[in-house]
């Protein structure tokens, strides 16, 4: 009977420090559907500076995520070249299938080009 209640407690324990991940994840969705919408696509870095803030906290967390969202958004100015910006690997390992929606929006499949193509054939 102990291993259950330590079990539930480590479960509610890993609740609430997920809490302020999972709030702010939610903000982030509420402004990507509301507001984001009405500045149309602006951003000079891809993904977006929301899409990437959305990825950052998802993969690091509260804190780190949202340090990484507002070195971010201090670098996207219009001075700024823009450009691919990828989030920094993280250390959390998703299962089979449960990948998150915004990590596969963020990372899609880059087809190879014509000259690729041809270095890889030794033409």
């Amino acid at each position: 009977m102990a291993s259950h209640e330590r079990q539930l407690a480590s479960g509610f324990v890993r609740q609430v420090i997920d809490l302020p991940r999972h709030v702010l994840i939610l903000l982030l969705k509420a402004y990507r559907t509301v507001v984001s919408p009405l500045y149309g696509d602006v951003c000079r870095y891809f993904p977006s500076c929301s899409a990437y803030a959305l990825e950052a906290v998802t993969v690091h967390g509260a804190v780190k995520g949202t340090g990484l969202a507002a070195y971010r958004l201090v670098r996207c100015n219009p001075w700024s070249h823009g450009g691919v910006d990828h989030v920094p690997a993280g250390h959390r390992i998703w299962p089979e299938g449960k990948t998150p929606k915004i990590m596969v929006m963020n990372h899609p499949p880059i087809p190879a080009d014509d000259d690729a193509a041809d270095a890889a054939r030794g033409a």
